[in-house]
């Protein structure tokens, strides 16, 4: 990976996983929903991924999913906890949108978990909401214990 400061598109296959695999298994609560890291980062490979570098430092990094020619989805994202609160995962939100604004699509969504079930969680979609996402809709799709909220967001907005 070249030293860079900031968020930068990754364009490597093998390094978009390399990279989702080192914060991800900096944060294992990330891997939920019966996948495993080595299973949302080969998912990644073929996605538009960015990440916070800090010279050769990884920070974080965030995939995007075209669901429809008019949307896409925030697939993954993940900042390390040392590196939490510090406006990364803003940075690459912002790099997110800005891709999305130029792919022409109208709407980005994320799902996390429904609030109360987990704090982590909660905090995320605290994060989500300050980003100008709204809640759509809950959907079972993990099951009655992880009750699955969507987000979604006017790209334009």
């Amino acid at each position: 990976m070249p030293k860079t400061t900031g968020v930068r598109l990754v364009i490597n296959p093998a390094e978009k996983e390399a990279v989702i695999k080192e914060v991800l298994s900096a944060l294992p609560e990330k891997a939920e929903r019966g996948q495993s890291i080595d299973d949302i980062a080969a998912q990644c490979r073929l996605m538009p991924v960015w990440a916070d570098m800090d010279g050769d430092i990884v920070r974080g990094f965030a995939a995007l999913k075209e669901t429809s020619p008019c949307a896409a989805e925030l697939y993954a994202m993940g900042v390390k906890k040392e590196y939490q609160r510090h406006k990364i995962g803003k940075a690459l939100f912002t790099a997110v949108l800005n891709y999305a604004r130029r792919q022409q699509y109208e709407y980005l969504q994320v799902k996390s978990v429904r609030n109360g079930i987990d704090p982590e969680y909660d905090s995320a979609n605290v994060f989500y909401q300050s980003l100008g996402f709204r809640e759509l809709e809950v959907l079972p799709l993990w099951g009655d214990e992880l009750p699955c909220q969507v987000f979604i967001r006017n790209v334009n907005y």
